[in-house]
């Protein structure tokens, strides 16, 4: 086997690596006299568009009535099994409800697929990104955390619409 050369040998100056150093600080200083892009987190929050992909949450209808039909899809297909329903009947229009609806959010990866594969547009993913639980037993939500009325949650469901 011969020796591969070197498509072209180094110079001396190529050897001291000078250039890229001054490439590199060109760069440093070319960035420091940009305008900065940094927000001041608490002082000034942070407007997600209808994109955003923050805590998942149950849609409430005017009347106080959930969505959801309790048909389980969202559990099926959530990746990191952080959804649990339990259903019961009703004497309602929609014949079922969630018993029992939670989301363990510290499972929760935030995919969305609970949202896509859900046929009442019952589960939709909301602007809320700031999640704070002292114990294991507060990232569990229930119902009573995750209601949220359909007038909220219209920008979101207007840009599913749109999307699909």
């Amino acid at each position: 086997m011969g020796v591969k050369k070197r498509q072209k040998d180094l110079t001396t100056l190529d050897k001291l690596y000078l250039p890229e150093i001054f490439k590199g600080l060109a760069l440093t200083f070319k960035s420091m006299f940009k305008p900065k892009v940094t927000m001041e987190y608490p002082e000034v929050k942070f407007e997600p568009p209808a994109s955003y992909r923050g805590r998942p949450v149950l849609v409430q209808e005017e009347n106080g009535v959930e969505r959801c039909v309790a048909c389980g899809l969202c559990s099926r297909v959530c990746p990191a099994l952080a959804i649990e329903v339990r259903a019961n009947e009703t004497e309602l229009e929609k014949e079922r409800y969630p018993e029992t609806f939670e989301i363990n959010m510290i499972r929760c990866i935030f995919c969305g697929f609970c949202e896509e594969v859900c046929p009442e547009e019952a589960i939709v993913m909301s602007k809320d990104y700031e999640l704070v639980f002292t114990n294991r037993e507060d990232a569990v939500y229930g119902k009573d955390k995750l209601l949220v009325p359909v007038h909220k949650l219209k920008d979101r469901l207007e840009f599913l619409r749109n999307f699909k």
